[in-house]
């Protein structure tokens, strides 16, 4: 990846939407609901305030409205301040 984020963003490379069906009908992908979890791919060095505690590979949950969507190499990712990160799973 030739993308490093500066400061506390962290890009993250979301998990796929779930496929369902409701009886036989396949929910088309404008209406499915975005996921709220992925994986950091990359994060910047931090801030002298704040260090970065997420690392490249971590599982991580974030808020709804969270991030930033980009748009790299064909690839959908999100950057975001460490501090929209919920959780690491």
């Amino acid at each position: 990846m030739n993308m490093k984020p500066l400061a506390d963003r962290v890009l993250i490379k979301p998990a796929a939407a779930e496929e369902k069906t409701v009886g036989g009908i396949i929910i088309p992908d404008s209406a499915k609901e975005k996921p709220l979890k992925g994986e950091v791919v990359s994060a910047g060095n931090g801030t002298k305030d704040e260090e970065m505690v997420v690392k490249p590979g971590d599982k991580v949950l974030y808020g709804k409205y969270a991030g930033t969507e980009i748009e790299f190499e064909g690839e959908q990712f999100l950057i975001m301040r460490q501090s929209d990160i919920l959780a690491i799973i």
